[in-house]
C-alpha cells in the first residue's frame, strides 16, 4: 500500500477500492472477488464489505471496506494475503486499482468524480434531517425494552445504546442511500 495515503486518527475507517477489469476478463475478475471478499471479512477489525458492480457504460467495480481503525486497515492492506491476491488479479485489470480512505462523516459526502464537494450547509442540513427523526424515533421504539429491562435506563446506558443505534443506522443504512437519493441537490 502506498505510504502517501494519510490517516491521522485512530477511529473507524472506510476504504474505497475501485478496480476496472477488462471486458473479456469480467468473469475471471468476479471469480477472484468471490475468493477475495471472505479473506477480507476474516481480517482483524473488519466491519463490513459492499461490492458495487458497474452499471450503464461504467466499467468500475467499487469495493467498500469498513474497518475498526487505521491500524487494522493497514494490517489488511499491507498483509501478504492481500498482496498475493492483488498480484493474482492484476492481469484482469485495465488499470491499477485506486484506493481512497475516508473517516466518519467525510465518507457520506464524497462526491462522484465528476462533481464538486457538497457545500457545508448542505452537509449540515442533510445530516440534521436524518438525525433529528432518528433521535425522536429510536428512543420511542426502544422504550418497551427500557421498561422491560430497567437497568438499560441507567443514566449512561440509555444514551449509550440510543446513540450507538443512531450512529449505526446513519453509517451503514441511511446515509449511503440518502446521499444517493438527493445527490442532484447535494452536489449542485
Amino acid at each position: 500500500m502506498s505510504a502517501s495515503i494519510p490517516i491521522e486518527i485512530e477511529s473507524a475507517v472506510t476504504t474505497i477500492i475501485v478496480q476496472r477489469p477488462y471486458k473479456d476478463q469480467v468473469q475471471a475478475y468476479e471469480n477472484w472477488l468471490r475468493e477475495m471478499v471472505p479473506l477480507a471479512q476474516g481480517a482483524a477489525g473488519h466491519r463490513g464489505v459492499n461490492v458495487i458492480k458497474p452499471h450503464g457504460q461504467n466499467d468500475e467495480y467499487t469495493i467498500v471496506l469498513h474497518f475498526a481503525s487505521e491500524t487494522t486497515l493497514r494490517q489488511w492492506l499491507e498483509s501478504d494475503t492481500r498482496r498475493q491476491m492483488v498480484e493474482k488479479v492484476r492481469p484482469f485489470l485495465n488499470t491499477d486499482e485506486k484506493i481512497e480512505i475516508k473517516t466518519g462523516l467525510e465518507f457520506w459526502f464524497t462526491p462522484p468524480e465528476t462533481r464538486k464537494m457538497a457545500p457545508p450547509y448542505k452537509q449540515f442540513l442533510l445530516t440534521w434531517s436524518a438525525i433529528f427523526p432518528l433521535s425522536v424515533l429510536v428512543p420511542l421504539l426502544l422504550s418497551p425494552l427500557f421498561s422491560a429491562l430497567p437497568f438499560l435506563s441507567l443514566p449512561l446506558i440509555k444514551p449509550l445504546l440510543v446513540s450507538m443505534l443512531i450512529i449505526g443506522l446513519m453509517t451503514f443504512i441511511i446515509m449511503p442511500r440518502y446521499t444517493r437519493l438527493v445527490a442532484k441537490w447535494l452536489y449542485r
